[in-house]
């Protein structure tokens, strides 16, 4: 048997491709690439959408767990909770039972002064009602994702409130389920009201996520703690007068010409479980513009009407005079 050099050739198990650096650096340039991309002309949108539309029932399966032991955690607080309630209730509905008559009274009033002004009725906003499925992963934003999604009517900008105030605002949408930015969010931005001063500004999400704050306010504006501020209508995806936040400090420096307004969110942004999802103001345009157009309409009418009666007074009265003036000239 020949002798020959031995082979340093290692085993087929101990064989290795691409060295860790090489694999390191080709997969950190395609998840940059993938990043770009997707920043920039969203090639991985449809793929986003068709994985949460996959993984949508494997999510509500793994939540079911949940689920089942907070509803029985809820049922066995229930008792505790009904029996407190109970005699909240008791308590209030004797303090409310003034205010309901006062409230009728008034509401009585309002409608007699609407017939009386001839104002239409303020449109109804349709509305769809939703459940927080959980929040989104991300931990440098402020969102959940509802059960609802384009199959069931919502859109993208769609307002999302609940019993107490705005919550936020549909972002992103999908077949089956949706995300809802909440105002607390360093993205989120909504136009606001001081209910007080009837003052106009945008109230915008804090960056560390809790909380509110207006911006670029006059450090000498007429604003203080306990202020409700409330939605304006002015963006056309909001309707006017939902509550929106309280002001909880304001600070006013001497080196600076604004005011520091921190504000906190009426709806509890962290316990909410049932939400409703309004259509955007935007949608009421046409409807909005035929009732103006209506309303031209019966101006016009009313304006040409009274010219009308104008004009036939006046033609009465030449007559009266020319008549008056006959007589008088007779023998």
């Amino acid at each position: 048997m020949p002798l020959g050099p031995p082979d340093r050739n290692p085993p087929p198990f101990f064989r290795q491709g691409a060295s860790a650096q090489a694999r390191l650096v080709l997969c950190a340039a395609l998840a940059l690439f993938l990043m770009v991309a997707d920043a920039r002309f969203h090639v991985v949108e449809p793929a986003r959408a068709a994985l949460a539309l996959v993984l949508h029932p494997f999510q509500r399966l793994l939540l079911s767990p949940v689920d089942a032991w907070e509803s029985f955690g809820d049922y066995r607080r229930g008792t505790e909770r009904a029996m407190a309630a109970e005699a909240l209730a008791r308590q209030q509905l004797v303090e409310q039972a003034e205010r309901l008559a006062r409230a009728a009274q008034l509401q009585a009033e309002n409608q007699r002064l609407r017939a009386l002004l001839e104002l239409r009725p303020a449109l109804e906003v349709a509305s769809l009602s939703a459940e927080v499925l959980y929040e989104a992963a991300d931990p440098y934003s402020r969102r959940v994702v509802i059960d609802r999604g384009s199959r069931h009517g919502v859109q993208a900008g769609s307002p999302v409130i609940n019993d107490a105030g705005v919550l936020g605002q549909v972002t992103r949408v999908y077949t089956l389920s949706a995300e809802v930015t909440l105002l607390s969010d360093k993205d989120a931005a909504i136009p606001v009201l001081n209910t007080r001063t009837q003052a106009r500004n945008a109230a915008f999400g804090s960056s560390d996520g809790n909380g509110m704050e207006l911006r670029f306010l006059a450090a000498n504006a007429d604003i203080k703690p306990g202020d409700l501020m409330s939605t304006s209508g002015l963006d056309g995806v909001y309707p006017s007068g939902l509550p929106v936040a309280k002001v909880t400090s304001v600070e006013r420096r001497g080196d600076t010409s604004f005011a520091s307004v921190r504000l906190q969110p009426v709806a509890q942004l962290d316990s909410v479980r049932h939400v409703l999802v309004l259509q955007p103001q935007e949608q009421h345009a046409k409807a909005k513009a035929e009732a103006a157009a209506v309303l031209a309409a019966e101006a016009a009418s009313a304006a040409s009407l009274k010219a009308q009666r104008k004009a036939a007074a006046a033609e009465a009265k030449a007559e009266a005079k020319a008549d008056a003036k006959n007589s008088g000239g007779q023998p």
